[in-house]
Formats: C-alpha cells, structure tokens, sequence
C-alpha cells in the first residue's frame, strides 16, 4: 500500500533552553513515514513563561532571534521543513519574511499576556497579512475572539488542539468560530470524539495534522488521524492537502 504524502505542521524544536534538536525531532518523523514538518520555537526560548510579571528584554530577543536562526538554517534532503516566527511583544515585524511558514502566537492564561494594545501589534499584522502567513494562535478564549473579530478579522488563522486550550471545542463550536471561513485547526492532541465531529458538521477542507511534539507522539497522532478520517481524500486533506493549499497561497521565498 502506498504511504500518503504527510506534513505534520505542529512540532516544536529548539536547543537553547530544552534539547530538541533537529535530529530528534526527525527520527520520530522517520519512524511515522512524515517528510514535511512545521518547525515551532520552544515557548521555553520566546519567554519566561512561568514568571507571570515577565518584562521583555534585549537578552530575550536575541535569544529569540537564535531560535529563529536555529530552524532557518536547518536542512535535509529528505524532508520539507516550514519554519514558524514566534512573535513576542516586541512585535518584531522587521524580522519578518517570506522565508518563513506561518507565525506562532502563543500564551496560556498563566502566563504574562501579549500587549494588544502596543501600536507595532497592529505593524506586525499588517506585515503578517502582507506576506499571507497563517497565524497559530493559542490564547484564551476572550483573546482568541477579540483576535479573530477585532484586531486581524482577515488574518488566517489555525487554532491548535482543535480548540482545547483556546476555551474549549465546543464553546468554540457554539460561538460559530469553525464555520468562519478564514479560521483553520489542527488535529494535535486533540480528542477523537472532537475530530469526528469537526469533519462531520465542517468538512475536511480546514483540518490540518499535527503532533505537538514532543507533547504528542508523531506516529501515534498520525494513526488517530488515520482512523477517524475514513476515506483516502480526507485523509490525504487532513495530512498534506490542506497546509500545501495555505503555503501556496503565500509569496515565494528565495530556496523555498
């Protein structure tokens, strides 16, 4: 039987403050038969996430510019590799450009908050709609709705974990936020009771896999998928259709 092209667009890897190399992350993608991957900066390089006062410095943004640099220069013959900028509230759109895949906007409700009303939070979106790039946000679900319905109604926008940490699925699903037609989700570690019903009541068109390693396991994330998406073309949307469709809408990039 023939392997289905596979993409798994939600993985993080990082050696500053966590030991996620290249090589790690890849031998588990090896093993699950996965040849593209969306590479995510560690939340662990972007901030201190557990000190809830946190202030950005100049030492922060370097070191995130060397996470970024870290999955910029990776390469590997055998594999399509989809850097992701982590934003942070220096909004560093400057740094911005073609060469990367999408964006991650990223906090959970404990931890220092984004600073939304920062006039360079509107230049970096602005810079982020001019390039096309989708938008991976995790926030709470105040946020995640004044995001979507305020400040980058236009953005595309994919929310991980089907929802679960974004308020939940079906507070989501209540408020109408799957049927807009920009917002897309992923599949990583999210429920199979949740995946079911999201295909069946909003198609396969805006569902896209991902692991969430190394939270989640590549191979055995890719054989939910597998066994909740029935047929070969929803499959093969959920696994690799659907992020090609969103990265060739974007401009091209130099050796992309």
């Amino acid at each position: 039987m023939a392997v289905l092209p596979c993409i798994d667009c939600h993985l993080h890897c990082g050696v500053q403050h966590v030991a996620w190399p290249w090589p790690s992350v890849r031998s588990r993608l090896v093993a699950a038969h996965i040849t593209g991957a969306g590479l995510i900066p560690p939340v662990e390089d972007i901030y201190d996430r557990h000190d809830r006062s946190f202030v950005d410095s100049p030492a922060w943004q370097e070191c995130r510019r060397r996470a970024h640099h870290y999955l910029r220069s990776l390469q590997d013959p055998d594999f399509t590799l989809y850097p992701y900028f982590f934003v942070w509230n220096d909004f560093a759109w400057e740094e911005l450009d073609a060469a990367y895949a999408a964006i991650k906007w990223h906090r959970h409700d404990n931890e220092p908050e984004y600073q939304y009303d920062d006039p360079r939070c509107r230049q970096f979106l602005a810079r982020a709609l001019a390039l096309n790039l989708p938008i991976l946000l995790e926030e709470s679900l105040a946020h995640t709705l004044f995001f979507l319905r305020e400040l980058a109604p236009r953005a595309t926008v994919i929310i991980p974990h089907l929802g679960l940490l974004n308020g939940g699925y079906h507070r989501l699903k209540a408020l109408g936020i799957w049927e807009l037609p920009q917002v897309y989700a992923d599949t990583a570690l999210a429920g199979p009771a949740e995946i079911t019903d999201y295909l069946q009541n909003f198609g396969a068109t805006r569902l896209l896999f991902g692991s969430d390693y190394p939270f989640g396991d590549p191979l055995a994330e890719k054989e939910k998928v597998l066994s909740l998406t029935g047929s070969a073309a929803v499959q093969q949307a959920v696994l690799a259709e659907n992020w090609l469709r969103l990265q060739a809408a974007r401009p091209p990039a130099a050796g992309r």
